[in-house]
């Protein structure tokens, strides 16, 4: 009830707090979102595996070496440095920017958008818990696309589609 003894109107529409069961079609649809982007995850991670498998030229890098190196240098502690270790950091991280590009393009898709945003890897990392650590570096931009999605709604508890956000 609100001052004047009226009940109140829950909020309507799709940014609204609307259970899942509100849109079952919608729900529907998301969910089948969902499982093709865990496929495609699925099907990076075994071609990423297989190229590892397979590589036998370790001289050919798409990351510089000696950038590599001299931030591993940044940290007092580190004295030496093997020759492979730099070799090694520089395959881990592309493996990184390539798993975050596609699932901060899955979320351009989602908002039937070719082009890659900043909100879509803020989206990315609040959607994906090993990147927590990334959460204040890149922070949401207020105003833009909710990071939820087309499909804003609280999700269920325990529902692999919920989303969160550490506000600073």
């Amino acid at each position: 009830m609100d001052q004047q003894g009226h009940g109140s109107q829950p909020p309507m529409g799709v940014g609204a707090n609307v259970p899942y069961q509100a849109y079952p079609q919608l729900y529907h649809h998301q969910q089948q979102q969902q499982q093709q982007q865990h496929q495609h995850l699925q099907m990076f991670w075994a071609d990423q595996y297989r190229e590892i498998e397979q590589t036998s030229d370790f001289k050919n890098h798409s990351l510089p070496l000696a950038r590599i190196k001299k931030i591993m240098k940044a940290d007092e502690d580190v004295r030496m440095i093997a020759a492979e270790a730099p070799v090694v950091f520089a395959r881990a991280c592309e493996m990184f920017i390539l798993e975050l590009t596609h699932r901060s393009w899955a979320h351009a898709e989602e908002n039937k958008r070719r082009t890659l945003q900043k909100n879509d890897i803020a989206a990315a990392i609040t959607r994906t818990d090993v990147f927590d650590f990334l959460v204040d570096i890149v922070p949401r931009e207020e105003g833009k696309e909710d990071i939820g999605g087309p499909l804003s709604m609280t999700a269920p508890q325990g529902d692999p589609l919920s989303y969160y956000y550490v506000q600073q």
